[in-house]
């Protein structure tokens, strides 16, 4: 077990090209071909050079524009979406588009907030 571990040490000090090089030696020594687990085991080296994106769990919901023959009805969706706002503050934030909307919210709530506005009529952004 030792010696795979030092194997797999070896292995994570090797760059994507001497994996590539790695990969065509023992195509060549075995008589075989690459198939994706190979492709696989080389992946995590590629990785572990290059930053990984991070996969975005809050967005900001984003009104972006209400055309004036929605306006109502947008305002009613706000309402909804935003809990606690009151006519007049929802009639504010609908006029004064561009305007955040919701902040911090996560993936489902924001689908639904983007789906409720767009739905009235309003155009959403989210970032």
């Amino acid at each position: 077990m030792a010696d795979i571990n030092n194997i797999v040490e070896e292995l994570s000090k090797l760059t994507v090209l001497e994996a590539a090089e790695l990969v065509k030696a023992l195509e060549t020594k075995w008589g075989v071909t690459a198939a994706a687990p190979v492709a696989a085991a080389a992946a995590p080296a590629a990785g572990a050079a290059a930053p990984v994106a991070e996969v975005k769990t809050t967005f900001d919901v984003w009104l972006a524009s209400v055309p004036a023959d929605k306006k109502i009805a947008v305002i009613k969706a706000v309402r909804e979406v935003k809990a606690g706002l009151g006519l007049a503050e929802a009639k504010a934030l609908v006029e004064g588009a561009p305007k955040l909307l919701l902040e911090g919210a996560n993936k489902a709530d924001s689908d639904a907030a983007a789906k409720k506005i767009e739905e009235a009529g309003g155009k959403v952004e989210l970032k």
